[in-house]
């Protein structure tokens, strides 16, 4: 979901409570905070050496301790204020994927991107997820249909001489 598309879907359901589903039914608890927004630049060159850049924007919710066993969920309208004032602040990259950053003392820390969203009684439910690694220069390190044999025969994918890493 890009950050342009959160903020829409959060101004047309200011008047939910805001959850976040981290994985399939286990939701963030009732007493998140957002406690910092990151405006994050990627420079990246893959094992194919092929540069590339992209932004995103990482917000983290955490758990207080001191609200264990809280019940109401923090409001769409009072987190969509959150988001604009660190907009005043520091101006979004609205095309920028955006992800939550979020653990808990069972869950590691992870950046979860926004996978679906469901509108259920009073609710907005952010359904998120992981996404997998990949390799983005199959074609040019000529792995893609190389990497099943290789693993099946129990060689590297890559040589020493290719242009893999």
């Amino acid at each position: 979901m890009k950050t342009q598309e959160l903020f829409e879907l959060f101004q047309n359901h200011k008047d939910k409570a805001l959850l976040f589903e981290y994985k399939p039914n286990a939701l963030v608890g009732a007493n998140y905070h957002i406690t910092e927004v990151k405006h994050t630049k990627i420079d990246a060159v893959d094992c194919g050496a092929q540069a590339d850049s992209w932004n995103e924007t990482v917000i983290q919710l955490w758990e207080s301790p001191t609200e264990i066993g809280k019940t109401k969920y923090m409001s769409t309208l009072k987190a969509l204020g959150i988001l604009n004032k660190v907009g005043t602040m520091k101006p979004y990259d609205l095309e920028a994927e955006v992800k939550f950053e979020y653990s808990n003392d069972t869950f590691h820390t992870a950046q979860l991107f926004v996978n679906d969203y469901e509108i259920s009684d009073q609710n907005l439910i952010l359904k998120l997820g992981i996404e997998k690694t990949d390799c983005k220069a199959k074609t040019i390190c000529g792995v893609v249909e190389e990497v099943k044999e290789a693993v099946l025969s129990g060689e590297p994918c890559c040589s020493p001489d290719g242009n893999c890493c």
